[in-house]
Formats: structure tokens, C-alpha cells, sequence
């Protein structure tokens, strides 16, 4: 159609050309004549040409609710350490065919949340909070593997991480200091006098002086033989 539109352009400008050379009015009103149809005619082309090249706004509609996306929470993944960095392994097959804008991990000192959009039409986020150790966003980043996302989060001190977040290391304590109740020919006190005893060794100075206290207590009010 832009071809049509162009010789059309041509044809009228040529009629024009000739309508100034004309000398007779018979012939001026008659190229006149034509000229204004073919401008008619163009007009009409390049409305109809403005209208196939525009996108219909009621079209997008359909296409956005049919391919809703929906997220997914990520729990499974692998990590280890350097004494600069704790780092995460996220697998996720295909990860590295989507645009590199569509992944994204945000830090914060405690936190860090992996977000990576529109794979396979659905949104997937692994949100870590309470982490064990305090980390430096700025100096911490992602990288994008073969159906995997690294994460390097810089740790702010170079210690030792035994778990991931402060949430992990409470319930592993808590299951260490667990008394053993499941054999029922034992006696409940020797329970009592091992949690007892495990709080004391894993205890802090104050958690120490508490134990020491209640059980200076609880003897001095024994019958006396």
C-alpha cells in the first residue's frame, strides 16, 4: 500500500506540472479535475495504511489474562563458604535462556531475596531472612549459570557459618538440648539432669550462673538426713 500511496504522489505532481503549462481552461479544469481525485484517493490510502499499522488496544487483553503468570517459593538449595563469601546455588533448568533483566537478587545487611521472572510463564522467588551473619550488600552479587543461579553474598566478618539463618540454628539447638524421653524404663530425673547438664555445657556465662543457682536451690530444700 506505501508503494501505491508513493506513485500516486508522483502521477499528482506530474498533472500538476502540466496544469501550469496548459493555456487552455478546458484543459486546466480538466487536469484539476483529476488531480483532486487522486489526492482524494491518497488521503483515503494513507488512512487505511495509519489504521493496519496500529495496534488495537482491546486485542492485548485477552493475551495478558490468558498467560497470567504466578509465583513459585523456592526452598530447595545448595550452599557453602569462603571466608569472604556465603554462597547459594539455585537450580533452575533453563534459568540462562531468559533475558538477563528478568533475574535479580536484592541484599540487605540480614536478608536476601532472588527473584527471577518469567520463566516458563511463571515468577520464582527464594526469599532468605534472618540470616545467621550479617552481610555487605554492596560488595555481595548473582551470577547466572547453566540452569543455575549463584548467589555470593559478602560476608561483613570472616567467621564461620554453621547454618543459614538465626531460625535454623535455634531449632537445631533446641533439638540438641532435647532430652531423650522415648526409652520408658528410664527415669524422667536422669532426663531432667541431662538437658540439665547439656544447657550448662553449651550454655553462655549467664545461662552458667542461672543452672548453678536453681540447683543450689533445689538442694538446699532436700530433707536433711
Amino acid at each position: 500500500m506505501a508503494n501505491k500511496i508513493e506513485e500516486l504522489k508522483k502521477d499528482i505532481a506530474e498533472l500538476e506540472h502540466f496544469e501550469k503549462l496548459a493555456t487552455r481552461q478546458k484543459n486546466k479544469d480538466i487536469l484539476i479535475i483529476e488531480i483532486r481525485k487522486l489526492t482524494s484517493e491518497v488521503i483515503n490510502l494513507e488512512e487505511q495504511y495509519k489504521n493496519q499499522l496500529a495496534v488495537p488496544t482491546n486485542s492485548a487483553n485477552p493475551t495478558q489474562s490468558t498467560n497470567r503468570r504466578y509465583e513459585v517459593k523456592l526452598n530447595n538449595y545448595a550452599w557453602d563458604q569462603s571466608n569472604k563469601f556465603v554462597k547459594f546455588y539455585v537450580t533452575l533448568k533453563d534459568v540462562h535462556n531468559i533475558p538477563a533483566e528478568n533475574i535479580k537478587c536484592d541484599f540487605t545487611p540480614k536478608n536476601l531475596e532472588l527473584k527471577v521472572i518469567d520463566l516458563e510463564n511463571k515468577d520464582y522467588v527464594l526469599r532468605l531472612n534472618c540470616l545467621l551473619r550479617l552481610i555487605i550488600p554492596e560488595q555481595s552479587n548473582w551470577k547466572i549459570k547453566t540452569d543455575m543461579v549463584v548467589i555470593n553474598a559478602a560476608k561483613k566478618e570472616p567467621e564461620n557459618w554453621s547454618h543459614v539463618t538465626e531460625w535454623e540454628k535455634k531449632s537445631s539447638d533446641a533439638k540438641n538440648l532435647k532430652p531423650d524421653l522415648d526409652d520408658k524404663n528410664s527415669d524422667p530425673s536422669d532426663g531432667l539432669m541431662s538437658l540439665m547438664k547439656n544447657m550448662y555445657e553449651k550454655g553462655d556465662d549467664e545461662m552458667k550462673r542461672t543452672i548453678a543457682k536453681a540447683w543450689s536451690e533445689s538442694q538446699s530444700k532436700l530433707p536433711q538426713l
